[in-house]
């Protein structure tokens, strides 16, 4: 085998080439490890904001837009009574009549973003046991509570839904009472407000939905007879789960979108990689050839050129993957329902390496072999 140092000493042959091959495998791998983590942030907050022991009835026909659905409020009560696996805090059922409307929120500067606000009372924290509240307190009368993410999905600046500051619905002014968690949910991104302000505010006289907090899963039986039985009041029973389940298939060519449009710009900077390879073996074919005179075989002559390719793809892996945990980790990405948080897990991580290590196989082997396929006395000869 040829010495690890003859293949480091020839990378440092031309500077502006290496550069080049590091250059083009880092973009390769940072955008392999940007969908992956796009595609696991977008599916890691849509798995995690269902729960099947929460229970959604929405009106009958709107099973795939709760903004869509229409409930009357009086069916609230009915399930609470109703429902037999209703799970009970303090001695009342956890049930949420809901409003869930989107419309324009305006600062005092007259700058404005699109936000979801859900129009809720105090039993939602029994519904929803994974919110806590960061910074001030529920919402009261003429007040909101923004989720901890709904400033960036806003393009706002982060105090600017701080307690204390004034928002505006529609000419309607309100302050923030408080700042809410809900870590890994869309909820995060939500503006919450009291239930009648909200009913004033999108002038409707239903909800949108009621969620049910269920003893276990199990019970979810219970929630869809009492559907089913009700015809009187148009409901259909929902696992929350399944409806964010719904969501995220609805979301899938989104996510094969991202993975397409990285494939393309990975397949670019592929091709680029083996033409700069080629120019770079090309020349040596002489080299290569006395080599082999003097005694290496080809196969180590081979693995002394991958073990080139391979230096600087993995040096441009270790890079990206620099670049990947500098600028990804913790961005936060606004989408139509909420907002995702990306992370540079150890998986993705490890893609992005074997990424890098496949480019430097693969990439060297096509100019490697055919560098070393003419017969010897012909390689000696070539100018």
């Amino acid at each position: 085998m040829l010495p690890l140092s003859y293949a480091i000493r020839n990378l440092f042959r031309d500077r502006s080439r290496l550069a080049q091959t590091v250059g083009g495998a880092g973009l390769v791998v940072f955008l392999v490890m940007a969908a992956a983590a796009i595609n696991g942030g977008m599916m890691r907050v849509l798995s995690a904001s269902g729960s099947d022991r929460n229970a959604i009835l929405l009106g009958a026909g709107s099973e795939e837009s709760i903004q869509r659905s229409e409930v009357v409020e009086r069916a609230a009560e009915i399930a609470a009574a109703s429902v037999p696996g209703v799970a009970r805090r303090f001695d009342r059922p956890a049930v949420s009549p809901e409003i869930h409307y989107m419309t324009w929120l305006e600062r005092p500067g007259g700058e404005r973003g699109q936000a979801l606000l859900r129009g809720v009372e105090p039993e939602i924290l029994w519904v929803q046991p994974g919110v806590r509240v960061l910074e001030g307190r529920f919402p009261g009368p003429g007040e909101v509570m923004a989720g901890r993410l709904a400033w960036r999905s806003l393009g706002f600046g982060r105090d600017d839904l701080r307690p204390g500051a004034v928002v505006r619905f529609d000419d309607t002014e309100m302050s923030v009472s408080g700042v809410f968690a809900a870590p890994g949910t869309v909820m995060e991104s939500e503006v919450w407000a009291r239930l009648g302000d909200i009913r004033m505010l999108a002038q409707r006289e239903t909800v949108s939905c009621v969620v049910l907090r269920l003893e276990s899963p199990e019970d979810f039986a219970e929630a869809d007879l009492f559907s089913t039985q009700r015809l009187d009041l148009e409901l259909a029973a929902l696992r929350e789960s399944d409806y964010y389940e719904g969501l995220a298939r609805f979301f899938r060519p989104l996510r094969v979108m991202t993975w397409t449009t990285a494939g393309l710009i990975a397949l670019g900077a592929v091709f680029g990689g083996l033409n700069t390879l080629y120019a770079a073996f090309a020349p040596r074919v002489r080299e290569l050839a006395t080599l082999q005179a003097i005694g290496f075989t080809r196969r180590a002559v081979l693995a002394s050129l991958v073990q080139e390719s391979l230096l600087a793809c993995m040096a441009g892996t270790l890079l990206a993957a620099a670049l990947a945990v500098w600028v990804l980790d913790g961005l936060a990405v606004p989408f139509s329902i909420g907002t995702f948080t990306l992370e540079v897990t150890p998986g993705i991580a490890l893609g992005g390496m074997a990424t890098g290590f496949l480019l430097g196989v693969l990439g060297a082997l096509p100019p490697a072999v055919r560098c070393l396929r003419p017969p010897l006395p012909a390689a000696l000869r070539a100018s």
